[in-house]
């Protein structure tokens, strides 16, 4: 049996969605029909959902995977087996768009192949450190355990972007309305009160003259071309792949932007310390664990930096010594890894730096947010001034003169 995933109407013309198991697609739609629905669109349950203009819309968002890992770990505790906690999972309403695509994992796992192995094939979204992670898991007999590590190490990074996420908004909306509103003033408002000035022979001062000709810049110039810049920008580093040279320069560049490059880096170092570690406790040999964690920075640079030195450690290199080799993590990980080869306590030592630059990152965006809100202040402040006193100077100059 197949699980497809349907959408259509039902004889009383409502819109309806879900999954129905049938033999092939034929047989779904026979099903289908005998149970009153009139099926507009009728695929195999397990890939990534069409979106509009023939996208590819991925399901498996990270908080899903993260419930499914943690529930998963949870029913094969209580002693259900994996075919059927996939089923009880599939039945549950928190997963919504993410049901059909674990429906395919089940029939994969139900063909008999590993749950690994579905989890890989079944969505973009999944990384290749979750699929080493269950495969572990699976090859010792503790796939129980790695889903509840790795559904741990989920939610820690969902708590992360969301808490960044959160403490952006503000900041953001200040600044999006600092825009929209200083083009519009600079390139509509300013100009025609200039003309206006103009056209009753009132002498302008230099302030406002120096308005004018930035709100016809702004106008004519500057909106255009950054809106042409945002686009062939936007594309260009869509198109072009993750390890092309533009990408890793950009990437290379990041961690030399003051303050943000810092940042940057503390982020990139917990990564890297909590996934080797999550690995390593796991059972997944050095080596590999050094490619994967290299991945799960988000750096492609990083990530062909460890890829380089993962060879130096195959060849019997030290791990401290390959990490010292790499910018972003030279910093203070490789002392905690020295610390953990001394000691034969690898895991923990990692586990102890993650800890380390965790406090760091909190401080540095802390430091950073608590910083950006009066400079925004300050800097919409002064461009409000100017542009009343670009209006009001001409308005006193004219009252003087019919006085």
């Amino acid at each position: 049996m197949k699980t497809f995933s349907y959408k259509g109407y039902e004889a009383s013309g409502r819109a309806t969605r879900g999954l129905v198991e049938a033999l092939d697609l034929k047989d779904a739609r026979e099903k289908l029909s005998g149970q009153g629905v009139f099926p507009e669109r009728v695929v195999p349950a397990g890939n990534d959902t069409a979106g509009s203009w023939g996208r590819r819309t991925p399901s498996f968002s990270l908080d899903a995977r993260a419930m499914i890992y943690r529930e998963l770990s949870a029913l094969l505790g209580a002693g259900i087996p994996l075919s059927q906690a996939l089923e009880i999972l599939i039945d549950s309403p928190e997963l919504g768009g993410s049901r059909p695509t674990l429906a395919g994992v089940r029939d994969q796992v139900r063909d008999g192949d590993s749950l690994a192995e579905a989890l890989k094939g079944s969505s973009s979204r999944v990384t290749a450190f979750e699929a080493a992670m269950v495969a572990v898991g699976e090859r010792a007999g503790e796939l129980e355990e790695s889903l509840n590590r790795l559904g741990s190490y989920l939610e820690q990074q969902l708590t992360m972007r969301e808490n960044v996420g959160t403490a952006l908004i503000y900041p953001a909306i200040v600044v999006v309305l600092a825009l929209v509103i200083g083009a519009s003033v600079l390139g509509i408002m300013v100009p025609r009160i200039g003309m206006l000035l103009t056209e009753n022979k009132v002498p302008l001062p230099l302030l406002t003259q120096f308005m004018m000709a930035a709100g016809t810049f702004v106008s004519k110039f500057l909106l255009p071309t950054f809106l042409v810049a945002g686009l062939a920008g936007f594309l260009f580093f869509r198109k072009i792949p993750p390890d092309a040279g533009p990408r890793l320069w950009w990437q290379k560049a990041c961690f030399s932007i003051p303050f943000a490059g810092r940042a940057y880096a503390a982020l990139v170092n917990i990564r890297f310390a909590r996934t080797l570690a999550l690995l390593i406790r796991g059972g997944v040999p050095l080596v590999e664990s050094m490619g994967l964690a290299g991945r799960s920075t988000g750096s492609p640079w990083v990530e062909r930096l460890v890829d380089e030195e993962s060879e130096s450690v195959r060849q019997g290199g030290r791990l401290s010594d390959s990490v010292r080799r790499i910018p972003p993590l030279r910093t203070s990980l490789p002392g905690w890894i020295e610390a953990g080869e001394a000691s034969g306590d690898l895991v923990g030592m990692l586990e102890c730096a993650a800890d380390r630059h965790q406090h760091q990152w909190d401080r540095l965006v802390s430091r950073f947010l608590a910083m950006l809100e009066p400079i925004l202040v300050i800097l919409v402040g002064g461009f409000v001034l100017l542009v009343a006193l670009s209006i009001l100077l001409p308005i006193l100059s004219m009252n003087k003169q019919l006085l």
